[in-house]
């Protein structure tokens, strides 16, 4: 199928314009996604209907803790990926390795039939997880549309590195989305990622201004991204560019990947990253990967109160009600926050 948001170069070249790579690619190559191909000078997709993974998740998996908490998710992702992240976390879906022309994996999945799925599944939401959904923006895009006719919600778990123009194509039937901030530092970005850090600032801040709800996640890894000041700076930037009130996950690192030489991340450290957050002015900062922990709740920003108690992905209780503290009446941020 032909991609979209690409132009014609001499020569059969093409560049896409889907991220922040603007790849240019010569006849017969592939970009640095390797599900994107130049076939005689027209940029094919080459993972429209080819879903490798698709599961019903808790919305709190995403994660999502500010978008209709305790409904579930109807998960899909394909192949590839716009990033080559050391520490990929779903490396055997995202980085598969995908040489010349070899077929590209995957089991045939129509928009229409992820749709039937979430509807059977009594999902909430359908979430476009597990590899980067950039890298599938065609499929994503004509699944949405049709999603938002069933009044089905769409998410996005994403690095963040789509283009100017990917944000204004998808914008109008996306309504959530959990963006990586990996880093506050270029120099992370280059080494760790294969990327560049202002792209994805750009597109978080398109992404708010256009109405979709954001929520961010920084895994902090020991001695690479841990610094105090360096959490500071990217905790002052989400205060001040995106809001106050936008969710900050600080999830705890564990060896995986090509990033085996490092312990797992203290808990004091993660611990450290949500203070720093709240002293920031954040509202709601929550922790990750530490199962049991006071920040995976939803507190009042205001008076203090326990709003919503978690353990793991479960909500146990919720007292929110029509989006509002229950005690001093303040509103919460999110959308479909009351049970």
């Amino acid at each position: 199928m032909e991609a979209l948001l690409y132009e014609k170069l001499p020569e059969k070249a093409v560049e896409c314009h889907l991220c922040g790579h603007k790849c240019v690619i010569k006849e017969g190559r592939r970009g640095i996604c390797g599900v994107r191909e130049n076939t005689s000078g027209t940029l094919e997709t080459l993972v429209y209907n080819k879903i490798i993974a698709c599961h019903v998740d808790p919305i709190e998996k995403k994660p999502l803790f500010h978008f209709y908490p305790g409904s579930l998710a109807y998960s899909v992702g394909t192949v590839g990926c716009n990033f080559r992240c050391r520490f990929c976390q779903n490396a055997d879906i995202a980085q598969i390795a995908i040489e010349g022309n070899g077929p590209i994996p995957g089991k045939f999945f129509t928009s229409e039939d992820i749709v039937a799925g979430a509807k059977k599944e009594g999902c909430r939401s359908i979430a476009y997880t597990y590899n980067e959904p950039t890298v599938f923006f065609e499929l994503a895009l004509a699944t949405a549309t049709l999603a938002r006719q069933q009044n089905i919600k769409n998410v996005f778990v994403t690095n963040g590195y789509m283009s100017a123009a990917a944000v204004d194509r998808i914008s109008p039937v996306l309504d959530a989305a959990n963006v990586d901030l990996k880093a506050f530092s270029d120099d992370f970005y280059k080494k760790m990622c294969g990327a560049k850090l202002a792209p994805v600032k750009e597109t978080l801040k398109k992404m708010r201004a256009s109405g979709i709800f954001v929520e961010v996640t920084t895994l902090v890894i020991p001695g690479l991204n841990d610094d105090p000041e360096g959490l500071k700076a990217l905790a002052e930037f989400i205060v001040h560019d995106l809001g106050a009130d936008t969710p900050w996950h600080v999830s705890r690192f564990y060896p995986t990947f090509r990033l085996t030489d490092r312990p797992p991340t203290p808990v004091e450290i993660v611990l450290q990253a949500r203070d720093i957050g709240l002293k920031a002015g954040l509202r709601h900062v929550y922790t990750g990967n530490i199962p049991g922990e006071i920040g995976e709740d939803t507190f009042c920003f205001k008076c203090g109160i326990r709003l919503i108690h978690r353990r793991g992905y479960v909500v146990g209780q919720n007292k929110i009600r029509d989006g509002r503290c229950p005690d001093c009446g303040v509103e919460i941020s999110g959308k479909g926050m009351s049970l």
